[in-house]
């Protein structure tokens, strides 16, 4: 029977409950466990797909269709296990589901509650689906407090109860804060967040404690009595250079342990991080560096793009390099002359996006990076644009555009209307409600015979992430191939461009896709490990 082990936040959002999450997922793994890794958030969206990236950051895509928050990515980027549309759930996917099942009659005319029916569906997606892992790790996002977070905590508690003894623990994530005025650290915003719990009826097992500076004995005793639990789990969550280290620095502190303990599980073998230790090795000690431009139109935000700037260092680890991110707002080149912000950059990335917004700018960044033979990396809406600058600039197509931006006189990407997947047709109309209907998840890819990606990737088929709703239309494919761009990967059944690149370039490669949601540190993604290489090579000639 699995374990479930609640990660909560106080005090604060933004602390790094995803990251403890995946740094634990990642100990209990290397001690020989299963584990399987969810996230719970209170907000009413259904789920964040409609969001905008300044709101909540990047929204991550799962192979079966789930669009998720990004700490999912965190899950899988650490642990490597694959998350499901059921390790993701909103508050607006459990009152959905209730709502269906009161108009359905389920009911049977009882007043439907908070409790026991909506705690009751929460407890459900809880403990569902957990197939044979070991440990199940709950997070829930928001902090203690938060009235629509309520019914979460309300679950949790109720499970602690009704599950056998010793198979649910809670780990609560606070923050000690430094006062520099006063030179002190303060425990009481930890101590007043665990009240705020307690109050509840949740006593949280161990406390993980985030803080700039090292946390005196004294206080750590101090947070100890005052929120009852052992002085051992009481867990310093210091600072460090790099998210790879999160998990040796939490063994180091003893989590693991705690958490293993508190479970009443003995286990003296201890975990293999030797891994991690090369990751973070390479991390810190690299043999070089170079530098990489995004061109995008959410820069202002870093989470909006997190699976891109992690799948670079990624890329980075696996040439020993240390990449440099330029993070540039494509509007910018509207106004002014690419050369003056990409000169002296070892390689243009533009990644994903949606609306006419910035895309001029970004189809400037697209010409620059080809003229200039600089290695080029589009992704999604940056391959969209990479087709459309060698329509309007090399194939003479004069009014090439996207039907995204509106009427447009050659609708070179223009809405999908009509797809596969599996063995159904989703169809879809301008009309169609946005929430859930792109062309979500994992999709596969016939590679073309001796083109630049299929070397790069070793096979002749692939699987890769989607979200998107416009599509390169095939019937430009002479056009276009005509002036240089080859049609390197197309859907199985010939109809969807999924890959493009050019044959007098360098390294110019754009995809449909978002491969960044597969790369892992321990598992560079082939696509970023390859790019990274050309702008290693690029540097040398600059």
């Amino acid at each position: 029977m699995a374990r479930y082990i609640f990660v909560t936040g106080g005090v604060v959002s933004s602390l790094g409950k995803g990251l403890t999450t995946a740094a634990l997922g990642v100990l209990l793994q290397a001690r020989g466990y299963k584990v399987r890794l969810r996230k719970f958030d209170p907000y009413l969206n259904v789920d964040p797909g409609t969001m905008s990236p300044y709101q909540h950051g990047e929204v991550y895509v799962t192979d079966d269709g789930a669009e998720t928050d990004l700490d999912l990515g965190h899950y899988e980027r650490f642990t490597g296990v694959p998350a499901r549309k059921t390790d993701t759930v909103t508050s607006g996917r459990v009152y959905s589901d209730v709502l269906t099942r009161e108009r359905r009659g389920d009911y049977l005319g009882g007043t439907v509650q908070v409790i026991p029916h909506v705690t009751d569906v929460i407890k459900q997606y809880i403990q569902g689906d957990t197939g044979d892992a070991d440990f199940v790790l709950c997070e829930v996002g928001g902090t203690v407090g938060d009235i629509e977070g309520l019914p979460f905590f309300e679950a949790m508690r109720q499970l602690v109860q009704e599950l056998p003894h010793r198979h649910a623990i809670l780990i609560h994530h606070t923050l000690v804060p430094y006062l520099a005025a006063a030179g002190e650290l303060k425990t009481k915003p930890t101590q007043h967040s665990v009240k705020e719990l307690r109050s509840i009826g949740l006593q949280p097992d161990i406390l993980v404690c985030r803080c700039e500076h090292e946390i005196p004995d004294g206080e750590l005793r101090k947070i100890a009595q005052f929120c009852n639990v052992r002085e051992s789990a009481v867990i310093p969550a210091l600072d460090v250079d790099t998210i790879y280290q999160v998990p040796i620095s939490y063994h180091d502190a003893g989590l693991d342990r705690e958490v293993l303990q508190a479970f009443g599980v003995t286990d003296q073998s201890g975990p293999n991080l030797g891994t991690w230790r090369q990751i973070v090795k390479g991390v810190r000690n690299p043999d070089g560096e170079v530098t990489i431009a995004v061109v995008g139109k959410y820069t202002g935000l870093a989470d909006a793009y997190k699976s891109l700037s992690e799948a670079l260092t990624h890329g980075g680890i696996s040439n020993q390099v240390r990449v440099n991110l330029k993070w540039i707002d494509s509007e910018i080149f509207e106004r002014e002359d690419a050369v003056t912000h990409l000169e002296g950059v070892h390689g243009i990335l533009v990644p994903g996006g949606f609306g006419e917004r910035g895309a001029e700018g970004k189809i400037a960044a697209v010409n620059y990076a080809r003229e200039r033979q600089i290695p080029y990396f589009g992704i999604c809406f940056g391959m969209q644009m990479a087709v459309i600058e060698t329509a309007r600039n090399l194939a003479g197509i004069s009014g090439a555009s996207s039907t995204e931006f509106g009427p447009c006189e050659k609708a070179i990407v223009g809405l999908m209307t009509e797809w596969t997947k599996g063995n159904e047709v989703e169809t879809r109309s301008q009309d169609s409600d946005l929430g859930g209907t792109m062309r979500l998840g994992a999709y596969d890819c016939d590679l073309v015979p001796g083109s630049r990606v299929g070397s790069i990737y070793g096979s002749g088929r692939i699987s890769e992430r989607h979200r998107h709703r416009y599509e390169v239309n095939i019937g430009y494919k002479d056009s276009l191939e005509d002036n240089g761009m080859v049609f390197a990967g197309l859907s199985p059944d010939g109809v969807l461009p999924e890959i493009v690149e050019r044959t007098d370039h360098p390294w110019f490669v754009g995809v449909q896709f978002h491969p960044e949601l597969k790369s892992k540190p321990f598992a560079p993604h082939p696509l970023f490990a390859s790019f990274v290489a050309a702008a290693v090579t690029q540097s040398r000639l600059v």
